[in-house]
């Protein structure tokens, strides 16, 4: 519990009024990026709007988190409770009158329409927070769950685990480097360096790459302006990497590189390449709301290992 001006609030308020200045903060961020964009500029446009959708979709993330742990919290401090309660509850019984005498007598304060507005908003986002937890308890059955455990059975199988990835857009690039790191591949190369070498190559052999690359904007072809901007935004921002990169980094470090997913047998890209060294990453179709990720494996630990 905490107090602000006499009146107490419980940690469940505490939390909202947490949340709600963390939105409003990054309300004003989301403004700043914005008045950031020069006019005309689409390219700084469409690289601001995708910020832009993952600090709010990682700021909803973060605060369904911290409400669902402390739903899970208090479930567990109530159960404790209602025990204890039972116990009492028939020597409280006289003093519980008592102060439903008092509540009933006691003058009633006159609510501000302004007030009025204010709680009807806060009902409304705790049950909106308090179906997500329901949402979640329930989603044991769901596509995210659902195909991590299959995807966590084939690792088992092989003797493999999973290694997670962060979901910031560089994952692609990532758990090829958390592989490479793995085999003890040298130089020691990091995500951006992935990036650029990436770029370099769909640059250099743009006739081979160009005509699968989707024009966001129409059913066409990129222009060759176009192609040079989508390998900028490769190697010098956060943009998510598909198939095609995924093609272009095996071609880069020419070796193969297995991905395995839910279902269906696990694929091989680059597997041309005769190499004694090969990348195994997992693909998830449903594992956060922006899209599809990628983890990297690592080999399972036994227990005589551990100790």
């Amino acid at each position: 519990m905490a107090e602000e001006n006499g009146e107490t609030f419980s940690e469940e308020q505490e939390l909202i009024v947490i949340h709600k200045k963390e939105r409003k903060e990054l309300q004003a961020k989301i403004q700043t990026l914005k008045k950031s964009i020069s006019k005309g500029d689409k390219k700084k446009k469409r690289e601001i709007t995708e910020e832009i959708v993952r600090l709010e979709a990682d700021l909803d993330k973060k605060q369904d988190e911290e409400l669902a742990h402390l739903k899970l919290t208090q479930l567990s401090i109530d159960r404790v409770t209602r025990v204890d309660t039972d116990d009492s509850e028939l020597d409280n019984k006289q003093t519980d009158n008592e102060i439903s005498y008092n509540e009933v007598n006691r003058p009633a304060n006159r609510i501000s329409k302004a007030q009025k507005r204010r709680d009807k908003k806060e009902n409304a986002e705790r049950e909106r927070n308090q179906r997500i937890i329901e949402q979640e308890a329930l989603n044991i059955h769901g596509k995210r769950n659902v195909e991590t455990q299959a995807i966590l059975n084939i690792l088992i199988q092989r003797n493999l685990r999973m290694h997670e990835i962060p979901s910031d857009g560089h994952c692609l690039y990532n758990a090829v480097a958390h592989q490479l790191k793995l085999i003890g591949d040298t130089p020691v190369l990091g995500f951006s360096d992935l990036r650029k070498k990436t770029a370099i190559y769909l640059r250099e052999n743009s006739d081979n790459f160009l005509p699968f690359i989707d024009n966001p904007e129409s059913d066409d072809l990129l222009s060759p302006e176009q192609y040079q901007k989508y390998c900028d935004k490769v190697s010098e921002t956060n943009a998510w990497g598909g198939a095609i990169e995924l093609q272009v980094l095996s071609c880069v470090l020419k070796c193969p590189i297995e991905v395995i997913q839910a279902s269906g047998a696990p694929y091989i890209v680059g597997a041309e390449y005769e190499s004694s060294r090969k990348l195994v990453l997992t693909y998830h179709r449903h594992m956060y709301q922006l899209g599809a990720h990628y983890n990297s494996v690592t080999k399972q630990i036994s227990n005589s290992e551990e100790s």
